[in-house]
């Protein structure tokens, strides 16, 4: 018998309880033997529930169980996360996770010391919750030299920006309704700031490349100073907003890798991509391009995928090689201002002939009290230089936001 123990007891630590439960025929059929869950870890009392009987409150009573073979740890934040996972992988415990700010932070450390005492440590439900992405990029993808990575990672965001362009409700409108569905947290900043689809570009960067991208080093743009306006203008000149993870080689072995707003053609697959949903397009050096599309949160999506990785350690009682990214802790993630893009930008207090002095080769789309354009390309550095010389003649910038041609 296959016995395992769940480390939280949240909204995706009841949906794993509740997946192999619910499906424990199936699964045991896949594992050609019996599953249980023998421990559920949470500060919690749950008595209503018919497996009240297996919640502890000591984490070493795992720790020192031998019969335990695989952790799902779905707790959450990187302490005591990290602490538990570690030792875990010390006892010779497999570990999955869904937990992505202890991937994209830790996932080097962690990696080499399942190496180390031969154990696995997976963590598909940390991208793009029950969207398969890390397998198929490990295994399915491996022939290929993935060159680049462009993602919606983020269903509140996406949800946000689809009100505004179908609703035509304003940002706040659209947060409000977001938080009353229960798309957004009563503090959304994690979401409409960036920094929870970075730390998941993050992780694909790194598995993609073969190095560690620590989170600090990559860029977070959010969508909290996006107007309907620039929405409007967008799908006027053809674009439609997103808030895109991206990822790519740059030159000197770096990366680029952040995550900004951009405005992406309404003929590009990715926008597409509406309400909650996600979606991951990944471009190969021999298969091309390749998208991955569907939910990317939520209690049983999530579930789904972590008890996926389950059964995959399960099956696989000895260590995987060939399978994460090698340490490394310096900074490989280029500057964003130094990458290339085109802009939208959009001025008030300023002419067309004083814009055009400074910006060539523009393509207008509003022009009165506003002028609203789109730039040919330039890195981040020239386009401050060039903004710095128009503020200077009493312009005042209202919005500026890459444009992406994929």
């Amino acid at each position: 018998m296959i016995k395992i123990a769940v480390l939280g007891h949240g909204v995706v630590g009841s949906g794993v309880v509740e997946v192999i439960e619910k499906n424990k025929s199936a699964i045991e059929k896949k594992l050609q033997d019996k599953i249980e869950v023998k421990y559920i870890l949470d500060v919690r009392d749950f008595p209503d529930l018919p497996y009240s009987d297996k919640f502890i409150r000591d984490f070493s009573i795992i720790e020192q169980d031998k019969e335990i073979k695989v952790v799902a740890e779905v707790m959450g934040g990187v302490n005591p996360a990290f602490d538990f996972v570690m030792r875990c992988i010390r006892s010779g415990k497999s570990v999955v996770t869904s937990n992505k700010a202890l991937v994209a932070e830790k996932g080097d450390i962690i990696l080499a010391e399942a190496k180390k005492y031969e154990v696995n440590f997976f963590f598909e439900a940390s991208v793009g919750g029950g969207i398969p992405i890390i397998r198929p990029m490990h295994r399915c993808l491996s022939a290929n030299e993935i060159t680049e990575i462009y993602g919606i990672l983020n269903g509140t965001t996406n949800f946000i920006l689809t009100k505004m362009l179908q609703d035509n409700m304003s940002f706040p409108d659209a947060l409000e309704l977001a938080q009353q569905l229960g798309y957004a947290e009563h503090n959304p900043a994690d979401d409409i700031e960036g920094f929870d689809a970075c730390r998941k570009i993050c992780i694909l960067a790194s598995l993609a490349f073969g190095r560690h991208v620590h989170p600090q080093y990559a860029f977070a743009e959010g969508i909290s100073a996006i107007e309907l306006e620039d929405v409007n203008l967008a799908r006027k000149a053809g674009y439609e907003i997103k808030l895109i993870a991206q990822a790519r080689k740059a030159k000197d072995n770096k990366l680029i890798v952040f995550v900004a707003p951009a405005l992406i053609s309404s003929d590009c697959i990715l926008s597409q991509v509406k309400d909650v949903f996600n979606a991951v397009l990944i471009r190969g050096n021999v298969v091309g391009d390749i998208m991955l599309y569907g939910r990317g949160a939520g209690k049983m999506p999530t579930a789904s995928a972590v008890v996926a990785d389950i059964i995959d350690e399960a099956m696989h009682a000895r260590y995987m090689p060939g399978f994460g990214w090698e340490p490394c802790n310096e900074n490989i993630v280029q500057p964003q201002l130094e990458a290339l893009s085109r802009y939208f930008l959009r001025f008030k207090n300023c002419s067309l002939f004083q814009i055009e002095k400074v910006y060539k080769n523009i393509n207008v789309i509003l022009e009165g009290e506003q002028i609203a354009f789109i730039t040919e390309c330039f890195s981040g550095i020239e386009h401050c230089k060039m903004q710095e010389q128009l503020e200077a003649a009493g312009a005042e910038l209202l919005s500026a936001i890459r444009v992406l041609d994929l």
